[in-house]
């Protein structure tokens, strides 16, 4: 099966979905910070449902994202990356958040960046030792390798730390070998009627969803400027005839940091809004009129009553 789907990776091969009965259940997506999990979840949607960065440890929350094709229904839980350095109370939120996500579910996708194995893979791995939960090994990136011939013997070396039930090379990126990742997954889940609506494609509310396209443009505009003594509050949300009016409040930890988001003469703070917006319109298929503040709110991230005021409290 793993040659097979390497060789269609190279080749170009495709295999056919045959599910005559419906089948319905939860996957959760996990892995280190960084290794395309959220960007695996979006193309699976086929459109943007989990904000993206170069920046680790972008995704805060855990996200279902629901896809229904095929009599199938594969609800999937995108999680935060798991990491070892728990220096604040926000990185012991999002641990927490991940490896909750491996209670009650169907199939763990274990995502790895191809060819290259980290400390924090082995405690992904180590995390997943406590479940009988099938587990796939999700090889992404592949479209990076040069030298396909040294893939196999990788995977090999893989296998000696776990049986994993399958192994799935892909790239999410550009999409290859996910219709091969959704007939494996297809074939795990139980037998049972969706749980959601066809047309649905998450749990999360439009106003969560604002602030996480305003969080993931404050990432991209800013990169290494500002680190990640961010978050976002929707203040309001309103739906005023064909348009939404959203107010939202960026809140950093320190004046120096409110500087930066804000620019000279407010053009950074301008920057991030109209990409939001322009982002939002797409989403919600709907004129958006964006209002954006920077608030100085000093120790956020490492405040457990606070974390929860600003919803880092739904594991």
């Amino acid at each position: 099966m793993t040659e097979q789907l390497i060789e269609n990776f190279f080749g170009g091969g495709t295999q056919a979905v045959d599910v005559s009965n419906y089948r319905c259940g939860f996957v959760a997506i996990v892995g280190r910070p960084n290794v395309g999990k959220s960007t695996l979840l979006n193309h699976l949607l086929g459109q943007k449902l989990s904000i993206t960065s170069r920046k680790p440890q972008t995704t805060r929350h855990k996200i279902l994202g629901i896809v229904t094709q095929d009599k199938v229904q594969a609800i999937y839980v995108d999680t935060p990356g798991m990491h070892k350095r728990e220096a604040r109370a926000i990185n012991r939120y999002m641990n927490k958040a991940a490896q909750s996500a491996l209670k009650d579910v169907d199939l763990v996708l274990f995502v790895v960046d191809a060819m290259k194995w980290t400390p924090d893979d082995d405690l992904v791995l180590e995390k997943l030792e406590h479940t009988d939960t099938p587990v796939l090994l999700v090889l992404n990136k592949v479209d990076t390798i040069e030298d396909k011939d040294a893939l196999l013997p990788y995977l090999e070396e893989l296998n000696k730390k776990r049986h994993f039930s399958e192994v799935i090379p892909l790239s999410a990126l550009r999409g290859h070998n996910l219709p091969q990742l959704h007939e494996v997954v297809s074939r795990y889940l139980p037998f049972a009627p969706p749980l959601y609506g066809e047309d649905q494609i998450t749990d999360r509310s439009q106003r969560f969803l604002a602030a996480e396209v305003i969080r993931e443009k404050i990432m991209r505009q800013l990169g290494d400027e500002i680190p990640y003594d961010l978050t976002v509050q929707i203040e309001s949300f309103k739906l005023e005839g064909r348009m939404y009016r959203i107010d939202a409040t960026i809140l950093v930890e320190r004046d120096g940091q409110k500087a930066i988001v804000i620019g000279e003469g407010g053009q950074k703070l301008k920057t991030i809004g109209q990409a939001a917006r322009i982002d939002m319109e797409k989403m919600f298929d709907s004129k958006v009129m964006l209002t954006l503040w920077v608030t100085v709110k000093g120790g956020w991230s490492d405040d457990e009553r606070a974390l929860k005021s600003l919803g880092y409290g739904d594991i």
